[in-house]
């Protein structure tokens, strides 16, 4: 359907961008119950917000006039969350408004403030701007607010998870009670809807996106890789698509700035974009982007809000999303305006579940699929060159007479071949990617938790060949394992529940990769599936920590006579020497001597009695006498010493003790007087 009636102005600029028809949220915000009123709107990313607004805008700033007049203060404010959405912003108003005459600044961190406060005292209509600069300039008095007519909030959910819900509410604070509010965002949480109650007056909600439906142009693919190959599985999906600009997403900026040197070394033409890069290196990276002159960019969540990047047609997912919203936003850069696009998201063994998660999460069904292989590609690139618009361009007469010269000298065949080399001379080559072949079936992954062709509820797969229970990892023969050594056993509290996470992490493969696990004392042994140990082998290797070593090994053996450990060997004493059995050998030593018993065993102090010990009779608990006298036993309160000391002098334990109250009077230390004060009550 064309557009609405808006501004003749405004539809001169929106006919010379070749702006034919609205899109769903122009249409909404230009319907007649919305004129005039505070908007709240959630739209998907890359549905035409930015024009949508400012045409939302323009009765209000231009009324029945045909251009705007001078203003000293500006007439509009839009903020928006990082510095790129804002300038893409100030980009898009300013064709929009460019045949009403409107003077758009610009005000983002990073740039040179002073030129900004001279543009501002100049006088301006539209300001744009991120949350923090703005309230800086509003703070030293360089922007008035006292003729706004319309606020602008883009991105709105985005600029309260960045924390700048003081600054915004600073500025909304300082704007004059008589302006029109329009709020919007991808999704309407319950910090927007408190925000919209505070600052708006009888607002309109308009809401056009489906939550049960995914975004409509883009295709969603997960591809399963092996964890410790990620920048391969980078390459081979940059190298599968092709697509004339690419996004890649990192968690951190080291991240972004060790992809990037990835793809770098590999051939690609790529950027870097992350936060700690200034202003300039930022807009040249992205004017590179638009140029064409780089097909790759590397970023982080933050970095790449908002970009609007032309013939964007692939997203790839290098390090997972963190939620919901990470996922839409981050996909939400291909797609755009009426576009295709493909998100991609790379899937490690270990972090497949959390995948599943995530797209059932966004109601997202994605084609789960093996990494591209190098045949793939290969196949792909024939396609290419055959379908390559150059072969199809008529050649000039210069180009044609190069040609005959060629052919005399050469055969169609070389000529071709020299063509192919040419051609792929320019294109990464592929990477070979690891792939277990147990799990290669094309299935549905994300959608309400279900997988597989038919749809069914996904379960763990049931061990067919013993019955056993469901989620039993199943029973590898001797014959299809390998065996390896972990340097720690029961010692080091080795156990299965952090030692499978160790090996998988480590090794990069998934649990049911490994088979039995047998723990020793310094030492434990477990299976490897064969398709999957050359692999192992080569990631143990590459990733081997400072503490703990995997290796190859032998199968262990039986279990030694006596159930000892087979890494520790026989039993064996102190001095080296055979243990002592009870029966043999020589017999114990005598306590307090150091030669053995010269007695037989009949002659051997017997074992304590009790009071049926005959007199004279010694047992092991008494004291040892060196003569025969017999041991004489003290009463307590005796003076301590040996057998032939002297009695204790002082008072039994067993004298009489005096009553109460007949002792002698209590003399004070030092010789003093008797205490004389008064007497106490008895009792």
């Amino acid at each position: 359907m064309p557009f609405p009636t808006v501004h003749p102005a405004l539809a001169r600029a929106l006919a010379a961008q070749g702006y034919a028809e609205p899109t769903p949220v122009q249409a909404a915000v230009l319907a007649d119950d919305a004129a005039g009123r505070d908007l709240l709107v959630s739209a998907q990313t890359g549905s035409g917000k930015t024009v949508a607004f400012g045409l939302a805008a323009g009765p209000t700033l231009l009324g029945d006039a045909d251009k705007l007049a001078y203003s000293v203060a500006p007439l509009a404010l839009v903020i928006a969350p990082t510095r790129e959405l804002a300038i893409q912003v100030n980009t898009e108003l300013s064709w929009l408004y460019k045949d009403a005459g409107a003077i758009v600044v610009s005000c983002v961190g990073g740039m040179d403030p002073r030129r900004e406060q001279r543009a501002l005292q100049g006088g301006c209509h539209i300001v744009v701007g991120t949350p923090g600069r703005l309230k800086d300039h509003l703070e030293r008095g360089n922007l008035d607010l006292s003729s706004l007519r319309v606020v602008v909030l883009d991105e709105a959910d985005e600029m309260l998870d960045m924390g700048f819900r003081e600054d915004l509410e600073e500025i909304l604070d300082s704007a004059p009670e008589g302006r029109r509010t329009l709020m919007f965002s991808a999704t309407i949480a319950k910090e927007i809807a408190g925000l919209a109650r505070r600052y708006q007056t009888d607002a309109l909600r308009i809401d056009t996106v489906n939550r049960n439906q995914a975004h409509g142009d883009i295709e969603y693919q997960a591809i399963r890789i092996a964890p410790n190959e990620i920048e391969h599985a980078v390459v081979n999906v940059l190298r599968l698509f092709e697509a004339p600009g690419a996004l890649v997403f990192c968690n951190t900026r080291d991240g972004v700035r060790h992809m990037h040197a990835a793809l770098r070394e590999r051939g690609f033409s790529v950027v870097g974009l992350s936060g700690e890069l200034g202003q300039r290196e930022r807009s040249d990276a992205l004017q590179a982007l638009r140029d064409g002159h780089a097909r790759v960019c590397v970023a982080t969540d933050v970095a790449a809000r908002g970009l609007d990047l032309p013939d964007l047609g692939l997203v790839i997912h290098a390090d997972l999303p963190v939620n919901k919203a990470g996922l839409l936003h981050r996909s939400g850069r291909t797609g755009r305006a009426g576009k295709k696009g493909v998100s991609v998201l790379l899937v490690p063994y270990t972090r497949r579940r959390k995948a599943e998660m995530l797209l059932a999460s966004a109601h997202i069904e994605a084609v789960y699929r093996g990494p591209p292989t190098a045949e793939e590609i290969r196949a792909r690139d024939q396609i290419r060159l055959l379908e390559d618009p150059i072969l199809a361009e008529p050649a000039a007469e210069e180009d044609l007479a190069l040609a005959s010269r060629v052919l005399e000298t050469m055969s169609p065949e070389v000529i071709a071949a020299a063509l192919i080399r040419l051609y792929r001379k320019g294109l990464p080559s592929p990477e070979d990617l690891y792939d277990d072949p147990r799990d290669s079936g094309q299935r549905a992954l994300g959608a309400k938790g279900e997988r597989g062709e038919k749809g069914e509820k996904w379960r763990p797969e049931r061990d067919d060949r013993d019955g056993g229970p469901v989620g039993r990892p199943e029973r590898m023969a001797p014959e299809d394992v390998t065996w390896f050594r972990v340097s720690v056993g029961r010692a080091n509290n080795a156990d299965p529940k952090w030692l499978i996470p160790l090996i998988c992490r480590l090794g990069h493969v998934t649990k049911k990769e490994i088979g039995s696990i047998r723990i020793f004392d310094r030492e434990t042994k477990f299976e490897i599936a064969n398709i999957a140990a050359d692999k192992f082998a080569g990631s143990v290797k590459a990733t081997e920590a400072d503490e703990i070593k995997i290796e190859p090994s032998t199968p262990p053996g039986g279990r030694p006579e006596g159930g000892r450990s087979e890494d520790r060997g026989p039993r064996k004493s102190f001095d080296g020497k055979p243990p002592f059995k009870r029966g043999e050998g020589k017999p114990p030593f005598n306590k307090g001597e150091g030669k053995p018993y010269s007695k037989p065993d009949g002659d051997r102090p017997k074992p304590w009695a009790g009071k049926d010990r005959p007199a004279g009779e010694k047992s092991y608990g008494d004291k040892p006498s060196f003569g025969d006298k017999p041991f004489k036993a003290r009463p307590y309160g005796d003076k301590p010493g040996g057998s032939g000391g002297k009695p204790f002098k002082g008072k039994s334990n067993d004298a009489p003790r005096p009553p109460r109250g007949e002792g002698k009077p209590f003399k004070p230390a030092g010789g003093g007087k008797p205490f004389k004060g008064p007497k106490r009550d008895k009792g």
